[in-house]
C-alpha cells in the first residue's frame, strides 16, 4: 500500500528554527522566481561567449589534459556557439535558458570544478533547495539512499532521518542519481556519483541551471516499511554570504582552491540543518558564551571551520577534529584557533576529518601540514600553462608586492624555444612559512577524506600523504581531484587593467567565469604527479554504513580508533631551560624516541641517546641561545620535533 501525500514548502516555514526563520521567509517558489529571469541582451551573450572563449583556449592549465582525456574541445564549441549568434537578432534568438544551458554543458565538458560559468542576475547568490537531505550507504545488499537531515519545522507522514528513498519523481533512485551524476562536473566517478546524491535537494544557481522541474515526487519507506509518497515544491532563496573575495587584485585572491559549488553547499547546509552552527558563531561574534554543545564537543570561535571534541571507541578515547572549509578571511585567526583546539584534545591519537571540504585558501591548506608531523613541509609547486597571455600577465606581475609572478617568467620565455607545455613548477605557499610554526601535536594521526574533498583539500591530503604524516581513510575510493589554483574572470580583468591590450571586458550583470589557471604537482615520492582527475587514493577504504549517517559516523570512527590503537605515539619536550657559566642546560622528556639530536639558533650542537626518556642536556657557549630545537628518532627515522623560543 502507498500513502500519497501533496505538500507546499512554505507551510513548514512558521516552524523553522529561530534563527532562520525570517530569511527562510523570504524564499519563493521556483516559477515566481524564474519570471524575473532573460534580460541578457544578444551583445551581451556574445560578449559572454567570447570572454569564454579567450578562458578557456589561452589561461586554462588543464585544457591539454582535458581534451586527451574525455576527447572534447571547449573552444571549438565555443567558435561554432559564436558564429550561430553572429547570424542571430534580437526577435530571433533563442530564450536566455538555452543560452546558459549551453554555456554551461560547455565548461561542464571538462569536468573540472574550478572552472564553472556562473550564471548572472538574478541567480547570483540564490540556492534552490528541498528541505531535507539524502545521503548513500553500502551494506550486504547494495546501495541505499537514506534521509540524514530534515529541516526543522518540516513534517510528512512517517518521513525523518532513516527512512529510505526508493524512487525520484517516479525513477528509481540510484538511476536518478546517475542521471543527476552526468548532468554535473567531477574528476572521477566517485566524485560524480557523490555530486549526483548531494544535488537531488541542494543546487546552486550561480553555478548551475535551476531545476527543470518544479517539484519533485519523493517515494520512501518508513520505519514500518509502508510506502508512501508526497510531492515537494523547489524553493529559491538568498545563500548565506561568503567569506572571501576571490575578485580582488590580493595575494589571498590569487591563491585559492575553492570548489565554488561545495562552498555554496556548505552554506546552505548551515541554513537549513545546522542552525545551532550559526547560532554558536553569532554568540563568539559577540563575545557571549556559547550554546550548549555536545557531549566532548570543545567550543570554538569559528563553528563554521572547526569541529573539535573527544570520542570514545574501543580502541581507546581520541580527538576528533572536522575542518568543514579552509575558505577563511583571517589566517592568523585561522591558525591560532587550530592551535587551540589541537592543544585540548587527547594526545593520544587524532582522527583529522575533511570530508565534504571543498577547500579554499591554499595557504591556509598547506599552512596547517606542519602542525602535525616533525618532518619539513615542502609546499606543492603549480605550474601555467605556456600561452602567450600568461605570459603577458606574468611579466606585468614581476615583483609585485600584492600578486608576485616573477618566478614563472623565464621557464615561460623559455618555452617560446623549446616548445614546453607548461611552465615551471613553484609553490603557492612560501616554504619558511610552511615551517614557521612546526609539529604542535605529537600524536599519531589519521586523516578521513572521501570523494568531496576538493581543490586546497586535495592539497592538503596529497601533501599529508606526501609526508607520511599518518594514514589515510578514505570513504571514498579517492578525493574529487581539483589539482589547481582557481582564477575568476574578474581578477584576469583586473592583472591587465590598464593594459590597452588586454582581451579581458567586465562582463554584464554580474555574470562571470573561473579557470583552473594553474595545475598542483605532487611531492617527495610522488614528486611531478598532477593531482587533477587522479586525486588522493586512501591508505584504507571505509564505505559508510547505516550506522554512520543516522549514529554520528560511528562506524567510521571506531575503524580510525582501531588505526590509530596500531600506531606509536611520539613525543619530546623541554621541562627546564637554565644557563650557567656560559652554557645552555635542557632538561628533555621524550616517549618513544631512542635518539635526540639539539639544534640551537639553527646549528646542530648535540646527538645523545635516550634509554628512559629523559636527558639532561648541556650546550657549552650557548648562554645568548635564541631557540632549541629538539629532533626525536626512532630505529633511525624522525618521530617528533618540538622548537622552543628563548628571546
Amino acid at each position: 500500500m502507498t500513502d500519497t501525500a501533496e505538500r507546499t514548502i512554505p507551510d513548514f516555514l512558521p516552524n523553522a528554527a529561530e534563527p532562520v526563520r525570517e530569511h527562510l521567509a523570504a524564499s519563493t517558489g521556483l516559477a515566481t522566481f524564474l519570471q524575473g529571469a532573460g534580460a541578457l541582451t544578444l551583445d551581451e551573450r556574445r560578449l559572454i561567449a567570447a570572454q569564454a572563449l579567450v578562458m578557456l583556449e589561452q589561461n586554462y592549465v588543464h585544457l591539454p589534459l582535458k581534451s586527451a582525456m574525455y576527447a572534447v574541445n571547449p573552444p571549438q564549441r565555443l567558435r561554432l556557439l559564436i558564429h550561430r549568434m553572429e547570424r542571430q537578432t534580437p526577435q530571433t534568438m533563442p530564450p536566455e535558458w538555452m543560452f546558459h544551458a549551453e554555456m554551461s554543458e560547455i565548461f561542464h565538458s571538462v569536468r573540472d570544478l574550478h572552472t564553472n560559468y556562473l550564471l548572472p542576475e538574478p541567480f547570483v547568490g540564490k540556492i534552490a533547495f528541498l528541505p531535507f537531505l539524502v545521503d548513500r550507504y553500502t551494506d550486504g545488499q547494495g546501495a541505499h539512499f537514506m534521509v540524514t537531515h530534515v529541516a526543522e519545522g518540516f513534517s510528512a507522514p512517517g518521513f525523518k532521518p532513516g527512512v529510505e528513498i526508493t524512487h525520484w519523481s517516479g525513477i528509481p533512485i540510484a538511476d536518478a542519481v546517475d542521471l543527476n551524476a552526468a548532468r554535473f562536473a567531477g574528476s572521477n566517478p566517485e566524485a560524480r556519483r557523490s555530486r549526483g546524491v548531494q544535488s537531488l535537494t541542494l543546487r546552486p544557481l550561480r553555478i548551475h541551471l535551476p531545476p527543470f522541474e518544479e517539484w519533485v515526487n519523493v517515494s520512501y519507506l518508513d520505519e514500518d516499511g509502508t510506502k508512501r509518497e508526497f510531492r515537494e515544491s523547489w524553493r529559491i532563496v538568498d545563500n548565506l554570504p561568503t567569506f572571501v573575495d576571490a575578485d580582488s587584485a590580493s595575494s589571498v585572491a590569487a591563491s585559492q582552491g575553492l570548489d565554488l559549488e561545495a562552498d555554496e553547499i556548505g552554506r546552505a547546509k548551515l541554513l537549513l540543518f545546522a542552525t545551532h552552527v550559526l547560532a554558536q558563531t553569532r554568540a563568539a561574534e559577540a563575545g557571549e558564551p556559547a550554546p550548549a554543545l555536545r557531549a566532548g564537543e570543545i567550543a570554538t570561535t569559528l563553528p563554521e571551520v572547526f569541529r573539535a571534541r573527544e570520542v570514545q571507541t574501543s580502541a581507546g578515547t581520541f580527538g576528533h577534529l572536522r575542518i568543514f572549509t579552509f575558505s577563511v578571511d583571517d589566517l592568523d585567526a585561522y591558525l591560532q584557533e587550530l592551535l587551540r583546539l589541537i592543544s585540548l584534545l587527547p594526545d593520544r591519537g587524532l582522527i583529522l576529518d575533511v570530508r565534504d571540504n571543498g577547500g579554499g585558501l591554499v595557504l591556509a591548506a598547506e599552512l596547517a601540514l606542519q602542525l602535525f608531523t616533525p618532518r619539513r613541509i615542502t609546499p606543492e609547486p603549480v605550474q601555467f600553462v605556456n600561452t602567450p597571455l600568461n605570459l603577458r600577465i606574468c611579466k606585468r606581475h614581476q615583483g609585485d608586492q600584492q600578486i608576485d609572478l616573477g618566478a614563472w617568467v623565464p621557464s615561460m620565455d623559455q618555452a617560446l624555444e623549446i616548445g614546453a607545455v607548461f611552465s615551471g613548477a613553484f609553490p603557492l605557499s612560501p616554504e619558511d612559512a610552511a615551517n614557521s610554526i612546526g609539529q604542535q601535536y605529537f600524536g599519531p594521526v589519521v586523516l578521513v577524506t572521501n570523494a568531496r574533498c576538493y581543490s586546497a583539500t586535495d592539497i592538503f591530503s596529497a601533501g599529508f600523504q606526501d609526508h607520511g604524516i599518518g594514514p589515510v581513510l578514505g570513504t571514498d575510493q579517492c578525493t574529487g581531484a581539483g589539482g589547481a589554483n582557481v582564477w575568476t574572470q574578474e581578477l584576469l580583468t583586473t592583472l591587465l587593467a590598464g593594459d590597452p591590450g588586454s582581451p579581458y571586458a567586465r562582463l554584464p550583470k554580474q555574470a562571470g567565469m573561473r579557470v583552473a589557471i594553474r595545475r598542483t604537482l605532487r611531492v617527495r615520492d610522488n614528486s611531478g604527479t598532477p593531482v587533477e582527475d587522479l586525486g588522493v587514493t586512501p591508505d584504507e577504504l571505509h564505505r559508510l554504513t547505516r550506522a554512520d549517517l543516522l549514529e554520528d559516523n560511528a562506524d567510521l570512527l571506531e575503524r580510525a580508533g582501531q588505526i590509530l590503537r596500531g600506531l606509536t605515539p611520539h613525543a619530546v619536550s623541554i621541562t627546564e631551560a637554565s644557563t650557567d657559566d656560559g652554557a645552555l642546560r635542557l632538561k628533555v622528556k621524550a616517549s618513544n624516541i631512542d635518539r635526540l639530536d639539539v639544534y640551537v639558533d639553527q646549528r646542530p650542537r648535540a646527538s645523545i641517546d635516550l634509554s628512559d626518556g629523559q636527558a639532561d642536556v648541556t650546550v657549552p657557549d650557548a648562554a645568548a641561545a635564541q631557540s632549541a630545537r629538539l629532533e626525536g628518532f626512532a630505529s633511525g627515522r624522525l618521530v617528533a620535533s618540538r622548537t622552543e623560543q628563548f628571546r
